[in-house]
């Protein structure tokens, strides 16, 4: 465990691809959030839309766990999850989250927060009748975040349904959809050498969004 202690405190990575300034920062935040979606797309990141999603218990307290960006524009950005899983429950009763996108690969985050909603049915419906068959089946048979008894269990609802539905159409599960993220509040950070990095605010105004440079 010393080794690895000591490992952590000594690692460094010298942030040096790019520069990212008020002067060449796009004025609307979902833009610029397209920009560097695409150069991470075109990079060949590692799943790019993989996104640190944090929520707010109604007593307080904070979680995270990883999730997919399934859709984005100005109204918001969209991913799916049972609505019974820990972090569904968490949005109904405190509907404010956070979201955080990291391409190590390009020294870049970007950090969103906002309201949550629900989305509509029909783009539930659609999202889920696009899902692979076997992901359409464990949707159905995961009770997302409650206990299980073992593996052995879930691989053996898994295939009891299968063959149930076998040649059957699967419709979507009413605990099962999607969540849309209402940003008031954008960062993004571009890594520079020597810890003095970027970092371009967005805050939302009535009259639109405000651009400001923070401190690395």
């Amino acid at each position: 465990m010393d080794q690895i202690k000591h490992f952590l405190k000594n690692i460094r990575t010298d942030y040096n691809l790019a520069d990212f300034d008020l002067k060449t920062a796009d004025t609307d935040p979902v833009n610029q959030f397209a920009v560097w979606m695409k150069m991470a797309v075109d990079a060949n990141v590692n799943e790019p839309n993989a996104m640190n999603l944090a929520t707010v218990s109604a007593f307080g307290q904070p979680s995270s766990r990883i999730v997919l960006l399934r859709n984005f524009d100005h109204d918001g950005f969209v991913f799916f999850t049972n609505y019974q899983s820990h972090k569904g429950r968490e949005l109904e009763s405190n509907k404010k989250a956070a979201l955080n996108f990291f391409w190590s690969e390009l020294h870049k985050q970007v950090r969103i927060e906002g309201s949550v909603i629900r989305v509509p049915e029909w783009d539930s419906d659609e999202y889920f009748g696009s899902r692979p068959r076997e992901s359409q089946i464990g949707a159905l048979v995961s009770q997302q975040s409650h206990e299980l008894n073992s593996r052995e269990e879930l691989e053996q609802k898994v295939e009891n349904l299968t063959k149930e539905l076998s040649g059957k159409e699967i419709k979507r599960p009413l605990n099962w959809g999607g969540y849309q993220v209402i940003p008031h509040f954008f960062e993004f950070w571009q890594g520079r050498p020597n810890r003095l990095h970027d970092r371009i605010k967005y805050e939302k105004l009535d009259s639109g969004w405000k651009l400001s440079r923070l401190y690395p």
